[in-house]
């Protein structure tokens, strides 16, 4: 899908947006730039469980997802953390619509791990005419959930879900927005990293595991083709961007 941008936010930094992060919205948006964002909402809904005593599992950066998780899950994600940030784009005059899995379908789903995870899945089928025709003149705000084709919500790790949306959309570029500038290492930020050095830092421990889901993200975007894939703590700035192998 030429000239989309597909940027994953983070539960977190929905309440921390700087004003270049409107701005360089606005600018792509003026450019002609289709616009697809990917939000999460894990500290909203560890605060939640945590408040309602309900345990709180992650296994390999995964939230463990029974069915009260699940409830919860979709209930931040779609009353919560989607509303607010489609209340500050809208402040901002930027076209808006809020997107989830249940508009018609627009994202097909298998459980990852329903065993070890339960309602933990992977998106597997993205709607792609019914995505562009809503990125025409919007800019899209989706929540990482999907249906299984049996009708069965599925809780999706927002990096992953932003990433295969980025594969199968063809996307020139996929923006992972986190709290930290880019990958850190003697104290300076990374330009770039292959997945060879990525590899290496987690073997050190420089890429722990709330970065790796990222990095792994990127990765898998960029060896399918995405153009660009850069972490990053702001739209504006160029962060540390995933490289192929061969361009080292």
């Amino acid at each position: 899908m030429k000239n989309l941008i597909i940027i994953k936010i983070g539960g977190q930094a929905i309440q921390q947006l700087s004003e270049r992060f409107f701005q360089q919205l606005q600018q792509w948006h003026e450019q002609g730039k289709q616009l697809l964002i990917v939000h999460g909402g894990g500290p909203m809904i560890t605060k939640l469980t945590t408040k309602l005593q309900l345990p709180v599992h992650k296994l390999n950066g995964l939230r463990v997802t029974d069915a009260a998780t699940l409830a919860l899950t979709k209930m931040v994600l779609l009353g919560d953390a989607q509303p607010a940030l489609l209340t500050q784009l809208a402040q901002h005059d930027l076209p808006v619509i809020g997107l989830n899995a249940a508009d018609n379908q627009l994202l097909t789903g298998t459980y990852l791990n329903q065993a070890q995870l339960g309602a933990v899945g992977q998106v597997t089928q993205v709607d792609g005419p019914k995505l562009r025709a809503y990125l025409t003149t919007k800019i899209g705000v989706l929540a990482p959930l999907a249906l299984t084709t049996t009708g069965a919500w599925l809780n999706v790790n927002a990096d992953m879900a932003a990433t295969t949306l980025a594969q199968q959309l063809h996307a020139e570029k996929l923006v992972l927005l986190t709290d930290v500038p880019g990958i850190m290492h003697h104290g300076t930020v990374m330009t770039t990293l292959s997945p060879h050095q990525a590899q290496a830092l987690t073997q050190q421990a420089v890429i722990t595991a709330g970065m790796r889901p990222k990095v792994q993200a990127a990765i898998q975007a960029i060896q399918a083709g995405v153009q660009q894939a850069v972490i990053t703590n702001a739209i504006d700035q160029p962060g540390t961007a995933i490289i192929q192998e061969a361009a080292v």
